[in-house]
């Protein structure tokens, strides 16, 4: 390592005094101007991890769902995951460490991680449409040029599409091509196969409006649009080019507010949907007749893929085991509907889509969505070579139809994130093979009313939680109180968690109907100002 070329650069990224950043699930996120020294530092940290596991490592410099003039960053592991835990440490230290210090930190990383200094790094730099990204992904660069890392820059990129590139190059292109096109070409090409195969297809023309929540999103499903079968109409809104990304448009909005976005005008029974700021969320959402908005959620869309994909694998007639993981903000409704009426097995984990691929990955196939759209499927190897097999093989009509169906649906999900572009090509996908409008999907089930609240408390470790963050260990009595709150109301149950992000409680209810839903919501989050060290005045109803 050239300590002098080293201090020379870091003195060009210097740390603002008094600044403290943790590495989370989102990786690290403030206002751009505090980020200089952490993605130049992150730059450092990519190559050691690309020594560490010898394989290429991903950046991708955005802040997803936050407001334009923050930034962020985040590191991608080998298969397109996101980082190893024990390597979130390692991030927050050295982003933390004072200038002085980072010849120290990087020598004891190398240490604890056995990093062999001699072998090659490679390094894939992605980022969003933010002002502030191009000038940050330069700073990335200057870190893994210092520790004589190779890089390859994608430039602008949906952060699911830098994942999908980190994983072709580590599975040595199997995955598929890692270029844009090879992607455009690889999810087209799945897409086009299944769209044909509906009953209306060359009938009419299938349109869906997109909410690009002014943001990457616009760029690269424009980019994609000609390889769309022309029966596929998509029309873009919120493309970035007059408002701000993200300002009262995108996913986060849309399922937050619970209503359409600023921009895009609805007609009765049209189906619509929102991206979020780096499209790796999607909501769909229409107004009925009467003008009453009606949200889709990732429970939703979760529901639709599991019946899609249960329905196949009966048709196939394999025993490949699926299951489905939520967290605890699912809707109680959706989770009623898969464990008892489509009898499969529902998972619930702690929040955080880490949590959720970790679990994903035990069954042969692994359907998981959080609440808030962001999702995906993964298949085993196994099943994957299972499929791809009897699509080849299988003498008997029916099942060899059903395996390709399945086969070009491997082919479609992204499976290394949660990926709106795919993700709206796979939903598109099932509703024109079931024959389904926007509405019928909608009334699958019907959403139980819930509320989500925040209590501003002193501090958010006073609360812990177990059970998949269901119920509340500490502080003393506050579970006994919710237990005793839910008792009032029908079809109701509540649980409090920290923040990942703020020193906020975060309040969960649902209850028979919303006026209950507000009641017992606001009453936990009483019992939380009261018992958890609630700052200001009690919530008021």
């Amino acid at each position: 390592m050239d300590s002098e070329a080293l201090k020379k650069y870091s003195v060009l990224h210097p740390k603002p005094a008094g600044l403290t950043l943790q590495y989370g699930t989102a990786g690290f996120r403030t206002k751009a101007e505090q980020l200089d020294h952490v993605m130049f530092r992150m730059g450092l940290l990519a190559v050691l991890r690309s020594k560490a596991v010898v394989s290429t490592i991903g950046i991708m410099v955005t802040a997803s769902h936050n407001p334009e003039e923050d930034n962020g960053v985040k590191l991608v592991d080998p298969c397109g995951e996101m980082l190893h835990p024990s390597w979130e440490e390692y991030a927050t230290q050295l982003a933390n460490a004072e200038d002085q210090e980072l010849q120290k930190i990087i020598t004891e990383i190398c240490q604890k991680a056995a990093v062999n200094q001699y072998k090659d790094a490679s390094v894939f730099i992605g980022r969003d449409t933010r002002p502030s990204s191009e000038k940050l992904s330069q700073s990335v660069i200057d870190g893994i040029s210092v520790l004589g890392g190779q890089y390859h820059d994608y430039g602008l990129v949906t952060t699911p599409q830098l994942h999908y590139m980190v994983c072709c190059r580590n599975t040595q292109e199997q995955y598929g091509k890692a270029t844009l096109e090879g992607y455009y070409e690889k999810l087209s090409k799945a897409f086009t196969e299944l769209i044909k195969q509906s009953p209306s297809f060359g009938e009419s023309q299938r349109h869906l409006k997109v909410d690009c929540a002014n943001g990457i999103g616009a760029l690269k499903l424009s980019e994609m649009e000609p390889y769309f079968p022309k029966e596929v109409l998509i029309h873009l809104y919120n493309d970035g080019t007059k408002e701000k990304l993200n300002h009262l448009c995108g996913a986060d909005f849309v399922k937050v507010h619970q209503k359409p976005p600023r921009g895009l005008d609805m007609k009765p029974n049209e189906r619509c949907c929102s991206f979020d700021g780096d499209a790796d969320r999607i909501v769909y959402y229409y107004k009925d007749a009467t003008g009453h908005f009606h949200l889709i959620d990732g429970d939703k869309i979760a529901t639709l893929i599991s019946i899609f994909l249960k329905e196949l694998l009966a048709k196939v007639g394999q025993t490949l085991k699926m299951a489905v993981v939520q967290t605890a903000y699912a809707n109680g409704s959706s989770t009623r509907y898969l464990e008892e009426t489509l009898k499969v097995p529902v998972h619930c984990v702690k929040t955080g889509v880490k949590h959720l691929h970790h679990k994903a990955q035990e069954f042969d196939v692994g359907v998981y969505f959080e609440a808030n759209g962001h999702g995906t499927v993964l298949f085993s190897k196994a099943a994957e070579t299972k499929i791809r097999q009897l699509a080849k093989e299988e003498k008997d009509d029916e099942k060899r139809e059903a395996a390709k169906v399945l086969e070009n649906m491997i082919d479609l999900i992204n499976q290394t994130v949660g990926d709106a572009v795919s993700d709206m090509l796979v939903i598109e996908a099932i509703l024109a093979l079931k024959g389904l409008t926007v509405q019928q999907w909608d009334t699958i089930y019907t959403d139980l009313p819930n509320r989500l609240l925040k209590v501003q408390v002193a501090d958010r470790r006073v609360i812990d939680t177990t059970d998949a963050e269901r119920r509340a260990v500490t502080p003393p009595g506050l579970q006994e109180k919710i237990d005793a709150l839910v008792k009032k109301y029908k079809l109701s149950r509540a649980f409090v968690r920290p923040s990942g992000t703020e020193d906020v409680v975060r309040v969960y209810a649902e209850a028979d109907t919303q006026e209950n839903a507000d009641a017992l919501a606001h009453e936990v989050s009483l019992a939380v100002h009261h018992l958890a060290g609630g700052k200001g005045a009690p919530p008021q109803p």
